[in-house]
């Protein structure tokens, strides 16, 4: 008898990646940096997060961007979701605080929509349904590059002391962490631009090795700390399903607000992809910045989230996939008519 390999269904994919975030908490919460070890492990977490915000403007062709202006009315749109419709639905699900969600944990749910759109995943769903792909690379880097300067503006402004206490101090790390390795990234493309395109895939184990770095530190902190003793089995579950209610809601919102707007079928899509999606790349090395000690409840939201809408986004891409295009239904219609 032949041995039937047991596997996943297809249209529910299970990121690796997360498997190696939730190894990494693990590792945090049996063996967490203690004393020298966490000042190692949070003087390398700022290396990280300084060398990735590098690697990120480094990667970035201005002459792309450039182009992709032209199609301004797609991407203020998607921008519109991300750092709009989003962080007004986040700022409604303070309502469900103490009853769903403690303090904290809305805090968490509260950054998680202030967090720029993806690139990755967006392009790829944007592609297997067929939608409008060069405008789905330019919205996510356009809604990645402002993320560097509006989420922390955000988050000062929506989050205030309960983020972790902004103050001068707090603005400063930003700048010198996340602003200025980007620039110096921009500046420096022209000279380092075709080593990282050469070097591409071993760059993109750098880049996930810096953010499981980055997640080690602040979860361990939070073990330190104890704050993971005010999560329960029953919370997660009711961050879970809140979290569900504001993915189906922007999934709805992007798709028909953008046809009551006038685009077609593939920007659309392009839309729908990058505005109801939020970066766990760009969102972890930020959390740690902003949030310092509570970092380690800051971005358990997103990395709930990070999953959630890759299992959801997969299923609609799929079926987006086999609907007609415009040109295919105007030629299944001529074909039915000859026949008759």
């Amino acid at each position: 008898m032949s041995r039937r390999k047991l596997q996943l269904p297809s249209w529910l994919p299970i990121d690796p990646y997360i498997l190696a975030l939730i190894g990494t908490v693990a590792v945090a919460a049996l063996l967490p940096a203690r004393g020298a070890a966490a000042d190692v492990a949070t003087g390398a977490s700022t290396g990280a997060v300084a060398l990735l915000f590098f690697l990120y403007g480094a990667r970035l062709s201005t002459a792309e961007a450039v182009e992709g202006l032209k199609h301004w009315r797609l991407h203020l749109t998607v921008l519109a979701c991300t750092f709009v419709a989003f962080p007004l639905l986040g700022l409604a699900a303070k309502g469900l605080v103490p009853f769903v969600l403690t303090p904290p944990l809305y805090n968490g749910l509260l950054f998680l929509c202030l967090v720029p759109s993806t690139i990755q995943s967006s392009i790829a769903f944007t592609s297997i349904a067929r939608g409008n792909v060069p405008a789905a690379i330019c919205a996510g880097s356009f809604s990645s590059l402002a993320g560097i300067v509006v989420t922390p503006v955000l988050a000062a402004l929506v989050l205030g002391s309960s983020g972790g206490g902004f103050s001068a101090d707090s603005l400063l790390k930003i700048v010198l962490q996340l602003l200025v390795p980007f620039v110096a990234g921009q500046l420096l493309r022209r000279w380092v631009g075709g080593f990282l395109v050469r070097h591409k895939k071993v760059l993109g184990y750098v880049d996930r090795g810096s953010i499981l770095l980055v997640v080690y530190a602040a979860f361990s902190e939070g073990m330190v700390r104890g704050v993971w003793h005010q999560v329960s089995f029953v919370r997660l579950l009711e961050l879970l399903g809140a979290e569900a209610v504001l993915l189906a809601v922007m999934l709805a919102l992007s798709w028909y607000g953008a046809k009551r707007l006038g685009f077609g079928r593939g920007d659309r899509i392009a839309i729908q992809f990058a505005g109801s999606k939020k970066s766990l790349a760009a969102g972890l090395p930020m959390a740690s910045v902003l949030f310092g000690a509570q970092a380690s409840l800051a971005v358990l939201p997103l990395m709930l989230f990070h999953q959630m809408q890759l299992m959801v986004c997969a299923v609609i891409a799929k079926r987006r996939s086999r609907d007609p295009l415009p040109e295919e239904a105007v030629q299944t219609g001529s074909a039915r008519t000859a026949m008759t």
